[in-house]
C-alpha cells in the first residue's frame, strides 16, 4: 500500500534552510528554496466569488438531507481559534439513520468581513484538518488569510470525527515495526493475518462508522460544511490525498465548484498497484537526489558514485532485517521502522541534513536512534509511547474502502517485481499492498463512474516535478481527468508547493484563491 502524507506542511517564510539556524527534529515546519522565473498568469474564466450569491441548484442541499444543510453551527473557542462539530449523515444512503459530527476549527479572516471559508485538507488520508488550522497561517499569503476564514475539518474516522480506532500503542508499535517475509506464501498469509486481526478489531473498536469512512463519503460530507458555512460555492485547499477528495467533491457537485486549490495530485482513479508503483518510483527519483546533494557537500555517509551511495541505503536497510539495530532504547531499528526514517526526510529538501545525521549514525556507528526518531515522527508516535493521531490506522481503514487490489499470490509477486524493477532501492517496501485490506472486515465501498465534472469553475491542479509522494505525472492525470483543470507546475523537489517553493508557485495560487485567475496554460515555475 503507497506511503501516506505524514509530514506536516512547511511555513511559508525564510525559504533557503541553509541561513536557517539548526533546530529540533520535532520541528519539522520548514522550507524549501527553489528559484525559478514563471509566466505572468491571465484571466480564464474565473470562479465565482466565494460566497457569493448563486443560483447553483442544489446548493442547500437535497431535501432529505434538509436536516443536515440547514443545521446551525455553535462555535466556542479553543486552541485554533474557534471549534464546532457539525452532524452528517453516517450512511447517506440512510439519511433518516445515525448521524455522526465533523470537527471544524476555525481562524476568523483578518480583514474584517470575509469573502467566504477556505476549507482545508492536509492530506492522509488520516491528517487532521483542525490541527492543521494553526501551521497553515504560517504557509498561505498574507491577503488570503485577510479575506478567508480558514476552515480545518476532520474527515469521517479521522481524530476528532467518530475517529477509526484498533489497538493500543504497543499493538500498533508491532505492526509498523514487523518485518514481512515475502519470500514464501506462509510469510505472505501471515502478513494478511496480521492485518485482518487488526481489521477486526478496529470493527470492534470503531462500530458502523468503519464502514463509511470513504472518500465519496468524506465528499458529500465537504457540501454538507459548505452550506452550513453559508458559502454558495466551495473554496478548498487540499494536498495530497486532499486532491483526491477535491476532486471527489468535484465530480459529485460540480455546479458549486468555487476555487479548489489540488496541490500535490492524487487521481482517484488510481488502483493501490498503481499508487504503489508510482510512488516507489517518486520516492526513488528523491533518493537519488538526496544522494547526489549529500555527496556533493562535506561529511556525507555514503561514498562513491550516486549508485554506491544508493546500494549502501539499501545495505543499511537490508542489515537492519537480519540485525535489528541498537537504538539506545527498549525498542531496535528494524528494516520496516528503518525505512520509514529514510522516508519522511524525502518529503522536503529542507529536511535532507536530517537524513545526512541519521544514516551517519546508522552507517558508520550502527546506531538506529536517529532513524527510530524519524520513524516516529512519521507515525506521530511519541516518546511515551502513545500516538498523538489515528492517522495509521485511518489510513488502512479509508483506503481498504476506496480501492481493493487482487491478493492472489502470483498477482501480487509480479507486481512487486515490476516495482523492485523500476525503484532498485526502495521498491521492496511498495510491495504487496494488497495485504492490508485482504481481510479487511467491511467491503469495498469504490469511488465514482467519472470525475470529469463537467460544467465545474476553473480548478488549479499543482504538480512538483520531483515530488516522491505523488509524482509529477499524477498532476499531468488529474489535470486531464477534470474538464476544466489547469496545470501548474512547480519545477523542484518535495512534496507539494504551496508556502514550501518559491514566490511564482505561491503567488499564482494566491491569484487565483483572490480573484480566480488561473494561471496561463503551460506555466511552470
Amino acid at each position: 500500500m503507497p506511503l501516506s502524507d505524514r509530514l506536516a506542511m512547511p511555513a511559508r517564510a525564510a525559504r533557503d534552510p541553509r541561513h536557517r539556524p539548526a533546530v529540533a527534529l520535532s520541528a519539522l515546519l520548514v522550507c524549501v528554496l527553489l528559484l525559478a522565473g514563471c509566466v505572468p498568469p491571465k484571466n480564464q474564466a474565473a470562479g465565482p466569488t466565494p460566497g457569493a450569491t448563486s443560483e447553483a441548484p442544489g446548493a442547500q442541499g437535497p431535501a432529505e438531507l434538509a436536516r443536515f444543510y440547514g443545521q446551525e453551527l455553535e462555535w466556542t473557542t479553543c486552541a485554533q481559534g474557534e471549534c464546532a462539530t457539525a452532524q452528517v449523515p453516517m450512511d447517506y444512503a440512510d439519511p433518516d439513520g445515525p448521524s455522526i459530527g465533523i470537527a471544524l476549527a476555525r481562524a476568523r479572516a483578518t480583514g474584517g468581513e470575509p469573502i467566504g471559508s477556505l476549507l482545508l485538507n492536509r492530506g492522509g488520508p488520516g491528517a487532521s484538518g483542525v490541527d492543521f488550522v494553526q501551521q497553515v497561517s504560517g504557509m498561505v499569503g498574507t491577503e488570503v488569510k485577510r479575506q478567508y476564514d480558514l476552515v480545518g475539518f476532520d474527515p469521517r474516522g479521522v481524530q476528532r470525527s467518530s475517529p477509526v480506532e484498533c489497538v493500543d500503542g504497543p499493538g500498533l508499535d508491532e505492526i509498523l515495526a514487523y518485518d514481512a517475509d515475502y519470500s514464501t506464501d506462509a510469510g505472505i498469509q501471515d502478513v494478511i493475518d496480521m492485518y485482518g486481526e487488526l481489521g477486526a478489531a478496529c470493527l470492534e473498536n470503531t462500530g458502523e462508522v468503519l464502514g463509511h469512512v470513504d472518500t465519496v463519503s468524506a465528499a458529500r460530507d465537504l457540501d454538507v460544511l459548505r452550506a452550513v458555512l453559508g458559502d454558495d460555492t466551495l473554496a478548498y485547499l487540499g494536498f495530497s490525498y486532499g486532491t483526491a477528495l477535491g476532486a471527489t467533491y468535484a465530480a459529485l457537485f460540480p455546479q458549486t465548484v468555487g476555487r479548489l486549490v489540488l496541490d500535490g495530485a492524487l487521481p482517484p482513479t488510481l488502483t493501490s498497484a498503481e499508487a504503489s508503483q508510482g510512488q516507489a518510483v517518486g520516492f526513488e527519483n528523491a533518493l537519488r537526489a538526496y544522494v547526489a546533494d549529500c555527496q556533493a557537500g562535506p561529511r556525507c555517509p555514503l561514498d562513491g558514485s550516486v549508485d554506491d551511495g544508493l546500494a549502501q541505503v539499501r545495505e543499511m536497510l537490508d542489515r537492519a532485517e537480519a540485525n535489528p539495530l541498537p537504538t539506545g532504547s527498549a525498542r531496535d531499528l528494524t528494516r520496516s521502522l528503518a525505512f520509514y526514517g529514510v522516508a519522511l526526510p524525502l518529503y522536503a529538501q529542507s529536511l535532507w541534513p536530517y537524513l545526512t545525521q541519521a544514516l551517519t549514525l546508522a552507517i558508520d556507528q550502527n546506531d538506529g536512534s536517529a532513524l527510530l526518531q524519524l520513524a516516529d515522527q512519521y507515525s506521530d508516535r511519541s516518546p511515551d509511547g502513545t500516538f498523538s493521531t489515528n492517522s495509521t490506522v485511518a489510513f488502512y481503514a479509508i483506503n481498504c474502502l476506496d480501492s481493493r487490489d487482487s491478493a492472489d499470490v502470483a498477482t501480487m509477486r509480479a507486481e512487486a517485481a515490476q516495482i523492485e524493477d523500476a525503484a532498485p532501492t526502495v521498491g521492496y517496501f511498495f510491495g504487496y499492498g494488497a495485504t492490508v485490506c485482504a481481510q479487511w472486515p467491511v467491503p469495498e465501498v469504490g469511488g465514482l463512474e467519472s470525475y470529469a465534472a463537467e460544467g465545474a469553475a476553473p480548478i488549479l491542479v499543482v504538480g512538483t516535478t520531483n515530488d516522491p509522494a505523488t509524482p509529477y505525472r499524477w498532476a499531468e492525470e488529474l489535470a486531464d481527468l477534470l474538464s476544466s483543470a489547469v496545470l501548474l507546475t512547480y519545477e523542484g523537489e518535495g512534496h507539494t508547493a504551496y508556502g514550501s517553493s518559491n514566490a511564482c508557485t505561491d503567488d499564482a495560487i494566491d491569484a487565483y484563491l483572490l480573484t480566480g485567475t488561473v494561471p496561463a496554460e503551460g506555466t511552470r515555475c
